[in-house]
């Protein structure tokens, strides 16, 4: 018989950012239970407002199967007496598996029972495990509650646990469970009984709950589109994913309040106001149908009623307190040039032992000065000029107050001061991307002012480690300065920007500027380890589009030389990966280095040629002259040699006892393992 199952804890309010992984942890640890247990199911739905968890498995079975099977018991010799009659260790054996001694029998010289396992039925292995599984919940900030040993996110209020319409008999931590919930705090319904699992959502409904989070979130994106169409107004959730994950784990039953605030809040920077109401106080921005933004905001009220006149003007205090902090800081930072907070950054430190940003500047100036050198750009001063105004805005009040504004402002102050529009948008882009796959920057001053700062932030970050022994390298789980994230948007933009560029040598100019300037003398390895660092950044980045082994088989080209034709590389090797004629090419040619054994030989002597097939390889090696170029191209036209070398490796010994003749044929050797090494590195592909 199939039976549906319900568990909903309700809780004190939760963090938000806690839910999702709730929501993964307790479908996961179910799926793992019945999997264990051996308990089929339909489906698992885990939903979660801020009050609540809940868990609706349907269709699972009402009990374990029961098991038969053959248990091996002690060996013959002890399990029998003398006389032929069971020893007490047999008698044992039979009374730990509840069976008679006439049941055991003898099989390869032990003892053995068939025995039967009763399966437990679903009820007693749920008792005996959700109290488990919710405790083993992780999560930051847990705590200890009242008199409960157990750490847990939040207080537990109440617990439903229900198999179709009866209570399963378990308990978590002090509460024991029932059928018996709490709708929304406001409620009408707010004491509800839950009589199947199928009907919660439907009874929490009616107690103003939308428990469905998916749904919730769908809820609250038409209920802010209408509320907006209602006043003419407009409202983009393009770039609000976060946002709208936060409303609707904050929200049980979300209502939207329209809100606004004085209109002479508008003369301030667009993005300061909406980074107010979007990142600090949850609200949607809207605009008007001239793509202008509005001084009306929604918030969603977690809400039952009528009256909303507390929530909007608690809203509208709290924005107009914020917005008049930024309109203070916008018009003191205006009063100076974006250029006359240069020299303020001469207190701010950028790391410890390597400087202030004043002088990272300075060092962002000379890179980008040496980056547009090395991809022949004409002109250089927009960018230079970008380097030099690139981190002013860090001395701002407004950037003090609002950090995430960085770059954002430094282009708004920009525009404000004239500013060439390429050095305005530089200022914001040099930031790009702003997370792993975020946008890149869009034009060249951007994209090499960028390059500079994240190198030279890299590149400190190393020389501090060295400075500094108890600092270290970035690991994945410690990388203070995102120094990971900034190698991925340095390749990235070389890469997807289509640059020209020797990272390498920028990355030795990198290093030269720092020793010189703070005086160290630098580790042989450090370079190493920094093209090893960018290395394993670019395994990370392709690992769904290339094999470790394809990009490790390139490595020997010095990936940061050319890193657009590193990446074309890859993706031939990938297209040919399942090809047989490269297969066999790949074959002949691990043969060959593995009989070279990294020596070369040079000079090949047809005079001391002795078999044909010696000979035909060295013709098909001499007439093999196709561009490498192009490597599509090149390794197509390897075809022509395959039949050669198969021909040569079943004809000739090439370890032949006259030194003359093997070193010759190493030779031979040595010119075909020339053409292969051209394509990559065959033994690590």
């Amino acid at each position: 018989m199939k039976k549906d199952f319900l568990l909903e804890i309700l809780v004190q309010e939760l963090p938000y950012k806690f839910i999702p992984s709730a929501i993964t942890q307790l479908k996961s640890s179910f799926e793992k239970l019945f999997k264990e247990n051996a308990l089929n199911y339909g489906d698992i739905k885990v939903y979660a407002t801020p009050r609540r968890l809940a868990v609706i498995v349907s269709g699972l079975s009402d009990k374990q199967e029961n098991i038969k099977k053959d248990v091996k018991g002690p060996i013959l010799s002890v399990a029998k007496n003398q006389d032929g009659t069971y020893s007490p260790a047999a008698i044992g054996f039979a009374k730990k598996n509840n069976i008679e001694t006439s049941m055991l029998y003898e099989k390869d010289n032990y003892i053995w029972a068939k025995i039967e396992i009763k399966g437990k039925t679903t009820a007693e292995i749920l008792k005996d495990n959700v109290e488990a599984i919710i405790l083993k919940m992780q999560g930051s900030h847990f705590m200890r509650w009242a008199d409960n040993t157990e750490k847990f996110s939040r207080p537990i209020e109440n617990v439903v646990a229900i198999l179709n319409d009866e209570i399963v008999d378990l308990k978590i931590l002090d509460k024991k469970a029932t059928n018996k919930t709490q709708g929304h705090r406001y409620s009408k319904n707010r004491y509800l009984t839950i009589d199947k699992p199928e009907n919660y959502l439907k009874i929490l409904k009616e107690g103003n709950v939308t428990a469905n989070q998916d749904e919730r979130k769908e809820l609250i994106i038409n209920l802010a589109k209408k509320c907006a169409q209602d006043n003419n107004l407009e409202i983009k959730f393009e770039n609000m994913e976060d946002l709208l994950e936060e409303i609707t784990f904050i929200t049980e039953w979300p209502v939207p309040v329209l809100c606004e605030f004085n209109e002479r809040y508008l003369k301030i920077p667009s993005i300061v106001t909406i980074t107010v109401m979007t990142q600090h106080q949850r609200y949607f921005p809207l605009w008007d149908k001239n793509n202008k933004l509005s001084n009306k905001f929604i918030t969603m009220a977690n809400y039952v009623g009528d009256d909303f006149s507390n929530i909007k003007a608690g809203n509208q205090r709290v924005i107009t307190a914020r917005l008049e902090d930024g309109a203070f800081f916008y018009n003191e930072d205006t009063k100076t040039k974006l250029i006359d907070k240069l020299d303020n950054l001469k207190g701010m430190t950028f790391q410890k032992g390597l400087g202030s940003l004043y002088d990272k500047t300075q060092r962002m100036v000379d890179l980008s000065k040496f980056i547009s050198e090395r991809l022949s750009v004409k002109d250089n001063s927009d960018i230079l000029r970008c380097a030099l105004l690139s981190k002013c805005d860090l001395s701002t009040k407004l950037v003090f107050e609002f950090t995430e504004l960085q770059g954002f402002i430094g282009e708004n102050y920009a525009i404000i001061d004239k500013e060439k529009k390429s050095v305005s948008k530089g200022i914001c882009e040099h930031y790009f991307p702003l997370g792993a796959n975020g946008e890149l920057p869009s034009e060249i001053t951007g994209q090499i002012v960028s390059i500079a700062d994240k190198i030279d932030t890299i590149c400190a970050l190393f020389i501090s480690t060295q400075k500094d022994k108890k600092k270290k390298r970035p690991t994945g789980s410690n990388d203070p300065l995102g120094a990971r994230r900034a190698a991925i948007g340095i390749l990235r933009t070389v890469i997807e920007k289509n640059l020209n560029l020797d990272l390498e040598t920028v990355i030795e100019h990198s290093l030269d500027l720092l020793s010189k300037e703070f005086n160290i003398e630098l580790e042989d390895t450090i370079l190493d380890e920094l093209k090893e660092f960018f290395l394993q950044r670019l395994l990370f980045m392709y690992e769904k589009d290339f094999q470790a082994q394809v990009i490790n088989s390139l490595s020997s080209f010095n990936p940061l030389k050319d890193l657009t034709g590193f990446v074309e590389k890859a993706k031939i090797l990938t297209k040919y990966q399942s090809n047989p004629d490269f297969e066999l090419i790949k074959e002949n040619a691990t043969r060959v280095k593995r009989i070279l054994k990294n020596n070369s030989y040079d000079n090949v002597s047809e005079d001391l040629f002795t078999l044909n097939e010696e000979k035909a390889l060295y013709e098909a090696i001499k007439n093999h002259n196709e561009d490498i170029n192009n490597l599509d191209l090149y390794i197509q036209s390897l075809k022509s040699l395959i039949n050669p070398i198969v021909q040569f490796f079943d004809k000739v010994l090439v370890m032949d006892k006259d030194e003359k003749i093997k070193n010759n044929r190493l030779a031979l050797l040595s010119k075909l393992n020339e053409k292969f090494s051209k394509i990559c590195d065959f033994e690590k592909l």
